[in-house]
């Protein structure tokens, strides 16, 4: 897929009135998600290309088919991911933070219910893969421990 393509539809769904969109074509998978009017590439894969927000496209040169080294923290459930307890407040953890198991990660709001994430595993923080206020969906990626 065309990177040309690729802004061509995230501007037609920031245009529109859909609130997300999955799309797949040539093993590309690109999912997006509309919060207030601003379109959130939620993933973009494979050959590490992601488009930020506001349709700038970038090209990594990972594998498609490699797994990162380390284990993966999933959102057990839809809803709004937050970083920190409160607005004012240090976020949780931050990349290279040493956790334990156990250790609340972030807070997944579901139906106005604040939901702990929890680490399930010992180690460092490698990657946070969301952003402060961003939609989750129920098994994507999270964090990923080192």
């Amino acid at each position: 897929m065309e990177i040309e393509n690729l802004i061509k539809i995230i501007n037609a769904v920031s245009e529109s009135e859909l609130t997300g969109l999955k799309y797949e074509v040539d093993g590309v998978k690109l999912h997006l998600t509309k919060k207030q009017g601003k379109v959130q590439v939620v993933s973009a894969a494979p050959g590490g290309t992601e488009i930020s927000p506001a349709g700038i496209v970038t090209v990594g040169n990972t594998d498609a088919g490699q797994k990162p080294e380390g284990d993966i923290v999933e959102s057990p459930l839809v809803g709004t991911f937050y970083a920190a307890p409160s607005e004012d407040a240090a976020p949780f953890v931050s990349v290279g933070d040493t956790v334990k198991k156990g250790q609340t990660l972030a807070i997944v709001e579901a139906m106005k219910l604040m939901n702990e994430i929890e680490s399930e595993y010992d180690g460092t923080i490698a990657e946070i893969y969301v952003e402060n206020g961003q939609a989750v969906e129920y098994g994507q990626p999270l964090f990923r421990i080192g």
